[in-house]
C-alpha cells in the first residue's frame, strides 16, 4: 500500500495506475449521476496526453454512454454525444455507485462489465472516497485490478 496526499496525490496516483494502458485505448468511466462526473472530468484531464477514447456511463447503464471531450478554455467535460463503450481497455468505477442514496447494486456494474467487455478483459480501477467500496462490500464483489481510496478533510476557519 502506498499513501499520497492532496489533489496531486489523487490525480498522480490515477495517472500512474493508467501507465500500463496503451496510448489511444478506450477508457470507460462509470459513476453516479452528478456526484461522480466532476471527478471523472478531473481524472480525464490527468491523462489528456494519452490519446484515450474516453466515455462516461452513468449508473452503469451502457446504452447511456456519453463521450468525454476536451473543450477549449474549459477542460474535459462529458458531452451530450452518444458513445460506444464496447471493448474497453480499462474501466474506471467511481465510488459514488456504491453510495446507497446515489448508486446502484454492484451486480449492475458486473453486468455492465460483462456486456461491454466481450472477450476482452479490461483493467478495472476503482476510485472511491472514504472507504466506500469496502464499507459497502463492493471490494468482495468486483474484481478490481486496482482500488484507489481517497480521504477528504475539510477545515473551516
Amino acid at each position: 500500500m502506498e499513501k499520497k496526499s492532496g489533489i496531486v496525490g489523487f490525480t498522480g496516483t490515477f495517472r500512474e495506475n493508467m501507465a500500463d494502458v496503451k496510448d489511444g485505448s478506450k477508457v470507460v468511466f462509470t459513476g453516479s449521476v452528478a456526484v461522480c462526473s466532476p471527478f471523472i472530468e478531473l481524472l480525464a484531464y490527468t491523462v489528456r496526453d494519452r490519446g484515450f477514447d474516453m466515455l462516461y456511463v452513468p449508473r452503469a447503464v451502457a446504452k447511456e454512454a456519453r463521450k468525454i471531450r476536451e473543450i477549449e478554455n474549459i477542460g474535459y467535460s462529458v458531452v451530450d454525444e452518444k458513445g460506444n463503450p464496447e471493448n474497453p481497455d480499462a474501466v474506471v468505477v467511481l465510488g459514488g455507485l456504491a453510495m446507497p442514496k446515489f448508486g446502484c447494486p454492484p451486480e449492475d456494474v458486473t453486468r455492465m462489465l460483462e456486456d461491454i467487455s466481450a472477450d476482452k478483459k479490461p483493467k478495472i480501477i476503482g476510485v472511491g472516497f472514504m472507504n466506500i467500496f469496502e464499507c459497502e462490500g463492493w471490494d468482495k464483489k468486483i474484481n478490481f485490478d486496482t482500488l484507489m481510496d481517497t480521504t477528504m478533510e475539510v477545515v473551516v476557519k
